[in-house]
């Protein structure tokens, strides 16, 4: 990466980072920013694989790039930056994988290796590599604590439905602020990244409705709601009219493409979904919300990578946390927000699921009866039905 590739001019414009003059007055989007457009840059910059840098709320920052994403030429260039070798970060449930001791709490830091450094990264982040690079290590994890930053990292590394694994180099926070304006790099706070999960799913809008027949339930609008901060759009299918504050009937229904779209076989999702719209429409009113959580709430890419670790033979749990991920990452509290903005405070909710109705009765919903909502398994789900049951509890 070039420094014409992150700044923008040349000579002494180019130490401004591209800041120009209009009327007395500086325009750039760090002049014009919000924590949703500095959290939403720094995402975009983490998938491309740049650099990103986390701001706490001392005197030290940190220098981070997706680890799954590494590039010996952006590693070379964090490393001269920084005037020292980086760090891998892992979640603790990847470290595992590893057979990496757990000496800090939550996640560990793994000395990044001077010979192919890309390469081992890409290796620590991502197990559907262990075959590929089967005699990498061993590795051995850093028993100093972690810098305040790093979970933050991690946790903006979720957002960007990347793997929770990052590269990184600490900073001082003067060190920081001369390399963002530089190199123009993001410079994200730990509190941007705080407000921007809490507003993910406690501050929505309606931004479309429309009609939307549906086989099995012709009398369908469909709102969206966008998060204030930005992000994927949830979907609220109304069947007819059900009067609030309820009790509605409601299925929450995480989306699927693979199930849902595709209609694959290892999962039920499609048949929950379809089932739902018929069984709400047969009662003649009800909702289902269409939330944009897929895979469990890791993104598709990473769905299909726990896929790759299931044909090697491990169940959905384990290949989850293999990636470095919590069994489930959804958040059904944005459930619960969408229904109060809806006017309903009173569901029968239609689920197998014990945890989304112990979330929607904390975040104020009474669930005053959970609908069994099952269907016949075939040979690709069996496996797959029988973990959910035995290892997460549902209701089957």
């Amino acid at each position: 990466m070039s420094a014409n590739a992150r700044t923008r001019g040349t000579g002494a414009k180019a130490k401004k980072a591209g800041v120009a003059k209009v009327k007395g007055r500086k325009t750039h989007a760090n002049v014009i920013s919000t924590p949703a457009v500095r959290v939403g840059r720094a995402i975009q910059d983490l998938r491309t694989g740049l650099p990103v840098i986390i701001s706490g709320t001392g005197k030290d920052a940190l220098l981070a790039c997706a680890a799954e994403l590494a590039r010996d030429d952006v590693l070379g260039l964090m490393r001269a930056w920084c005037r020292a070798p980086g760090h891998i970060v892992l979640t603790h449930n990847r470290a595992r994988t590893l057979k990496i001791r757990l000496y800090t709490k939550d996640a560990v830091r793994v000395a990044l290796p001077e010979d192919a450094p890309a390469r081992a990264a890409r290796a620590l982040a991502d197990p559907t590599r262990d075959l590929h690079d089967p005699l990498m290590g061993p590795w051995t994890a850093l028993r100093e604590p972690l810098p305040a930053t790093i979970l933050p990292a991690l946790r903006l590394a979720r957002q960007a439905e990347l793997l929770p694994s990052l590269v990184v180099h600490p900073l001082a926070a003067a060190t920081a602020k001369r390399l963002a304006r530089a190199w123009n790099l993001v410079d994200v706070s730990a509190g941007d990244i705080d407000f921007t999960e809490e507003a993910s799913h406690a501050r929505l809008a309606i931004v479309a409705r429309a009609q939307l027949p549906l086989a099995g339930a012709e009398d369908t609008r469909v709102l969206a709601f966008r998060p204030e901060a930005g992000g994927r759009e949830h979907l609220a299918l109304i069947i007819g009219n059900p009067e609030p504050p309820g009790p509605v009937l409601v299925r929450l229904h995480s989306e699927c493409l693979t199930g849902d779209l595709l209609g694959s076989l290892k999962c039920d999702c499609g048949d929950q979904l379809r089932g739902a719209i018929a069984a709400i429409g047969k009662q003649g009113a009800g909702i289902l919300l269409y939330l944009a959580q897929e895979g469990r709430g890791i993104g598709l890419i990473n769905k299909l990578k726990a896929y790759e670790l299931q044909d090697q033979g491990f169940d959905t749990i384990d290949a989850n946390e293999r990636l470095g991920f919590q069994a489930d990452e959804r958040r059904f509290a944005v459930a619960a927000e969408i229904l109060k903005h809806l006017g309903y405070s009173s569901v029968q909710l239609m689920t197998n699921n014990p945890d989304k109705v112990d979330v929607l009765r904390q975040k104020g919903i009474a669930v005053v009866e959970r609908v069994a909502h099952q269907f016949p398994t075939n040979r690709h789900n069996a496996a797959y039905l029988a973990t959910k049951k035995d290892r997460s509890g549902h209701l089957l």
